[in-house]
């Protein structure tokens, strides 16, 4: 009788790890092949080679570019070089990008960056926050810019216990911000998260006087930006496939106003400051993305999200490649009419729409 149970709990485990599996196969869109979408007016940014994973781009036209991310389970072209920051003047009629030397007394040799906000004080400094993971930890780094040099200097290393395995980040004052956490840089967690579907990743707050919780109960937040009047925060859970309207209210807490519901793997946001769109940088397969194939490598995808607050917002594919191109897209990010497209691990692409 012992031995039976046993059999039968054992046969009840296994059948629901299997449908775990398959409802995981589901979501990473396993089954999806891409049909191309080509704006004709795309080119390669020389110079990126080893990922583009986020971009934040001034009102003046200049924009940051992180890469180089070493991010657990995904292939690395150049596992043994320091994370980099890229600029780019997209004035320029040939805009080419530029690495950006960082000051001294800074670790990057272990430089390891992810999500990036930029913040202009009322002296027209821009400072640079950036997600590290230095030997897979999280922190928040602060750099000034120094326009004149091309250079970082690097300003302070933020850390908290709160702020673990961060994801993206948008800058709202000094030293305030909103950070997605997520649970990828523990395996263990990250795979059963995700079999799981556990749904126990969050945004949190941050500022010197208070750190806390703000929105949880995210399958996997990732991309987090915010709207051009400062109003709501939009918050990419990448494996419920969905965008979170969330608004900001006085103590910096987050209510969900709505969920847009897409069909893609939605990775970091960007909104045009001149429209209000989101643009979205997607995974039409993110199961390539875990198990890279040369021969058959991830795609890409840019989804563009008009009139965000109504009942019915305009979802748009704007850019889509089966990975013979841009393998990986993680972001997308618009200045007037020129559209940069980055990517975890593969290069990064400049449109003029």
């Amino acid at each position: 009788m012992g031995k039976l149970m046993v059999l039968t709990l054992l046969g009840a485990g296994l059948a629901l790890i299997g449908e775990r599996v398959w409802m995981l196969r589901q979501k990473l869109n396993a089954f999806r092949e891409v049909e191309p979408v080509d704006p004709h007016n795309c080119h390669l940014i020389e110079g990126i080679e080893n990922g583009s994973e986020d971009i934040d781009i001034l009102p003046s036209g200049l924009a940051f570019i992180s890469s180089g991310l070493k991010y657990p389970g995904m292939p690395c072209f150049a596992p043994d070089e320091p994370g980099q920051i890229f600029m780019m003047d997209l004035n320029e009629q040939n805009p080419r990008v530029q690495a950006l030397t960082i000051s001294d007394g800074f670790d990057k040799a272990s430089f390891n960056p992810h999500g990036i906000s930029t913040f202009i004080d009322k002296d027209h400094t821009v400072y640079l926050y950036v997600v590290n993971h230095p030997h897979m930890e999280s922190t928040v780094e602060i750099f000034k810019f120094e326009e004149q040099q091309h250079s970082l200097v690097h300003l302070k290393t933020i850390e908290h216990e709160l702020l673990k395995s961060v994801n993206d980040i948008v800058v709202l004052g000094p030293e305030q911000f909103y950070a997605t956490r997520d649970h990828y840089f523990t395996n263990f967690l990250s795979l059963l998260e995700m079999i799981m579907d556990l749904h126990w990743t969050y945004v949190l707050f941050y500022s010197p006087k208070e750190v806390k919780i703000v929105a949880k109960g995210f399958n996997f937040a990732n991309g987090i930006t915010i709207s051009p009047d400062k109003k709501y925060v939009y918050v990419a859970d990448v494996m419920d496939k969905n965008i979170h309207v969330m608004q900001i209210h006085g103590n910096w807490d987050l209510t969900q106003l709505k969920v847009i519901q897409l069909d893609t793997l939605v990775d970091n946001l960007a909104v045009d400051p001149d429209t209000g769109d989101i643009w979205a940088g997607c995974h039409p397969n993110a199961m390539k993305l875990f198990l890279y194939n040369h021969d058959d490598p991830p795609g890409s995808e840019v989804l563009r999200i008009q009139n965000v607050l109504s009942e019915k917002p305009s979802i748009s594919t704007e850019y889509a490649n089966n990975g013979s191109v841009l393998q990986g897209s993680t972001v997308a990010s618009m200045y007037k009419r020129t559209l940069l497209i980055g990517t975890i691990y593969h290069r990064a692409l400049r449109c003029v729409l």
